[in-house]
């Protein structure tokens, strides 16, 4: 046994220890660049890459920079590991750098300072403008050389017209990082670019100055000059003076400061602005959708507006319906059946007759409840008309910066030609019926057989609106605001102590509503909710929304209020340049501006009235919104637009009752009125040096009135004027007596037809009324006999009547529980079944 141990111990110790774990171990074998068993093998550093190499760095004399990162890669692409890099700079005078952190000094680092002061702690200036190039240096690997272009502290950059002699106006076109980007100049003796030429003296210098001292350009690249706009898809080379100094001091420095980074930005969101144009890293601009923006240039940590960049707007823009079963004209609408899908197609092109595509378009509906406009295509859901725009509108198409509305067209609207649209068929109503000397109100559900009970208000209304989509009813009083759910059974889901007053108008959208507190003396502008979007000082009479629900047009007696969400609150006083006040407002179709009613009949377009000013290179426009389109010497108390466009329809009672029917044509001077693309006139625009001057004026309509006398009616007061949604009739509602309803039928030219319907019973006067979405029936609350009449459109008679039987509020001039006029009445419409 002791023999056994002694032979293992001996195998032991004559095995090599190597052998004994040999099987422990794999060496992998090196893989070369080149595929074969030597040379540079992959991981190792080939290749170090110092950004930005297109321009550099510029830096002002004395300023700090510092250099990023460097990428390291192997021969095959991949990145690879680096401890630290060495840095080195070919001019220290120049633009010194840290050997080992790479910060770079416009100037030169100190070094041995002594008083305990470390070396490369502060940049000493030498004033000394030049390039000079600096590198990195790793495992035996040295980078690009990066210019460092070091110059004077910029004060201003001014964006503009390429330089034609780069030696008595330098500009970024004669700078030494643009040449570097351009093709070899054909001109014998003219300075060429660094690649071909890396000896020349004129580039050293950072300025071209050898006859015939330009640049040719690069092919297909139209120079910027920002006199005109780009129509989409044109690339222009931007290009900029630079400038150090101020004052009498002030110097041209564009051929010393290096390559300048452009963005963009403007009064809109980012992603507004940035659809305008697109820059690319050589200063390259290319047109992209309609709008103005503002250009930043940034060099040497230090930015600066340089000026704008402009694509053009639409000139028109022409909308049709393909495979219509009617041509659409104002005569015979587009007809379409309920729940089916009719196209739209909007074409355009811009001021310079170029095609534009992907415009963001806004389509509008006059009457959204029947038939909305949806994007590119309409979907009815219930019977009706309408008539249907597509709108370029600021922000979201053709935005601009304030200070450029109207230059070359950009940050005003565009809208195309009408197109009217009838989905026949009938309805039933939910009819809902109020007075402002009662708590109670009514709604009336045709498609059941009994009515339902009146419902308890809070608070005694003074006036009621709804929603287009019917959800809501909002009802406003001096006490607090009252808005019900009428989906279903009505019921009062808020009540808002702090908005009191009347409310004048819902928006289209129902996001918001429009309150005017006669008490308080302002007019507010509320979100459905309960949040206060705006107010203003003034009291509101009327008002009415643009289709789009952004634009609200304000009929404040003396003065006039618009409130945008594009450029704010826009007050006119006064109201007229007759200084008339004006007493109801009504919207053009298509909405392009308003009527306003008054002693004197007066409108207003939504095209600005722009001037232009250059001043110190720099183009900026003054505008006068909302300026004066139309006024006619016809005298209107109350007004309304039907929705063919062809008229504005007005009645009065001053000296005798009498309605005023308005033949419009927008623009002024068009014959086929609404039929056509609607832009804002961009007017005479000179050139002006560097920039434009000019002035731009508003959009005029023109009217031409024929006066229809009320005879058969003594009115006290008009209550309203009420088109059907087919333009086809509209009827007056008034306080007096006479028992009938007069009824207008608009003529395509000249007075239309007056009738009147008797009014069945004691009724003496219709004080409100409201026109069902299918205009087969008029409502009409009336006085003396305190019903609702139930006028048959197609027949124009008294049908029959409603009793809400609403009974008058406590406090009141008339006994409590006496039977009052329904003089407040909304409709929704609803399937028949």
């Amino acid at each position: 046994m002791r023999r056994f141990v002694t032979l293992v111990v001996l195998l032991l110790f004559a095995i090599p220890f190597g052998v004994s774990i040999s099987g422990c171990s794999k060496n992998a074998a090196p893989v070369y660049c080149n595929g074969g068993d030597s040379g540079i093998v992959t991981g190792q550093v080939t290749t170090i890459t110092l950004n930005p190499i297109v321009y550099g760095i510029s830096l002002n004399f004395a300023e700090i920079g510092q250099v990023n990162t460097p990428a390291a890669t192997d021969c095959k692409g991949s990145n690879a590991s680096i401890g630290s890099y060495v840095y080195g700079t070919t001019d220290m005078t120049i633009a010194d750098i840290q050997p080992t952190s790479g910060r770079i000094c416009a100037g030169t680092w100190n070094r041995n300072s002594g008083g305990g002061i470390p070396d490369y702690t502060y940049c000493i200036p030498t004033n000394k403008s030049g390039v000079a190039y600096i590198s990195a240096s790793a495992d035996g690997v040295t980078s690009n050389p990066l210019p460092i272009f070091v110059h004077p502290v910029v004060t201003s950059i001014v964006l503009g017209a390429p330089s034609a002699n780069c030696a008595t106006d330098p500009a970024t076109n004669c700078s030494p990082a643009s040449i570097n980007l351009t093709a070899a100049s054909n001109y014998s003796g003219s300075c060429p670019t660094s690649t071909a030429y890396p000896s020349n003296p004129e580039l050293a210098n950072g300025c071209c100055a050898v006859p015939p001292n330009v640049v040719n350009p690069v092919s297909g690249y139209v120079p910027y000059t920002g006199t005109s706009c780009f129509s989409q898809g044109t690339t222009s080379q931007l290009s900029a003076r630079v400038y150090a100094g101020t004052g009498a001091g002030q110097s041209n420095i564009s051929c010393l400061a290096g390559h300048l980074q452009y963005t963009v930005q403007g009064a809109t969101s980012q992603t507004q602005v940035s659809s305008v144009v697109s820059i690319d890293q050589n200063g390259v601009a290319t047109a992209e959708q309609p709008g103005s923006v503002l250009i930043s240039a940034n060099i040497a940590n230090a930015a600066s507006s340089a000026g704008f960049f402009s694509t053009c707007p639409p000139a028109s823009i022409t909308l049709t319906a393909p495979g219509a079963l009617t041509p659409g004209t104002p005569a015979s609408p587009v007809v379409i059946g309920e729940n089916n899908t009719q196209p739209l197609l909007a074409t355009a092109v811009d001021t310079n007759g170029v095609p534009l595509t992907g415009l963001s378009l806004e389509y509008e509906s006059t009457s959204p409840t029947t038939i909305p406009a949806g994007t590119g295509s309409i979907i009815p859901p219930l019977a009706g008309a309408a008539s249907i725009i597509a709108l370029c509108q600021p922000p979201s198409c053709n935005p601009s910066a304030y200070n450029q509305i109207g230059l070359f067209g950009n940050g005003k609207p565009i809208a195309s030609n009408s197109v009217n649209f009838s989905a026949p068929g009938t309805n039933s109503t939910v009819l809902y019926m109020a007075s402002t000397q009662s708590l109670y109100m009514e709604a009336r559900d045709f498609t059941q057989t009994a009515p339902a009970q009146p419902f308890l208000l809070p608070y005694l209304p003074n006036s009621m609106v709804i929603s287009n989509d019917g959800s809501t009813i909002y009802m406003g009083s001096a006490t607090a605001l009252m808005v019900l759910n009428a989906v279903n059974t009505l019921a009062i889901t808020r009540v808002d102590p702090t908005s009191t007053g009347s409310v004048l108008a819902v928006s289209p959208d129902g996001t918001s509503i429009v309150i005017s507190d006669p008490v308080k003396q302002v007019t507010t502008i509320e979100s459905s909710t309960g949040g206060v979007i705006s107010t203003y000082g003034g009291v509101g009479t009327r008002a009415e929304y643009s289709p789009d629900s952004q634009t609200i047009y304000i009929a404040a007696g003396n003065q006039l209020l618009v409130y945008s969400t594009f450029t704010g609150w826009t007050n006119i006083t006064p109201a007229t340049t007759a200084g008339t006040p004006v007493t109801d407002v009504a919207v053009t179709v298509p909405a392009v501006g308003a009527y306003f009613a008054g002693p004197t009949t007066t409108a207003r377009a939504f095209c600005s009235s722009s001037t232009a000013s250059t001043v110190g290179g720099v183009i900026t426009e003054t505008n006068a919104f909302y300026p004066p389109a139309d006024s006619s010497a016809a005298i209107t108390d109350r007004i309304a637009a039907t929705n063919d466009g062809q008229h504005i329809l007005g009645a009065t009672v001053t000296s005798a009752p009498t309605l005023n029917d308005l033949h419009v044509e927008i623009p002024a001077g068009n014959a086929n009125g609404p039929q056509v693309s609607i832009a804002c006139p961009i007017g005479t625009q000179t050139s002006s040096g560097s920039g434009v001057t000019g002035t731009t004026g508003g959009l005029g309509f023109s009217s031409t009135v024929s006066s229809v006398p009320l005879s058969a009616i003594t009115a006290t007061a008009i209550t309203g004027v009420l088109p059907t949604s087919d333009s086809t009739l509209a009827v007056i509602t008034y306080t007096g007596s006479g028992g009938v309803l007069p009824a207008y039928t608009p003529s395509s030219s000249g007075r239309g037809t007056l009738s009147y319907i008797k009014l069945s019973g004691t009724a003496t006067a219709p004080v409100a009324g409201v026109i069902s979405a299918d205009n087969s029936t008029i409502y009409v609350g009336t006085q003396t006999d305190d019903l609702v009449h139930l006028i048959n459109r197609s027949t124009l008679t008294d049908s029959s009547t409603l009793a809400p039987n609403l009974t008058a509020a406590p406090g009141l001039s008339i006994p409590a529980g006496s039977i009052v006029p329904v003089n407040m009445l909304v409709q929704k419409p609803r399937k028949t079944t």
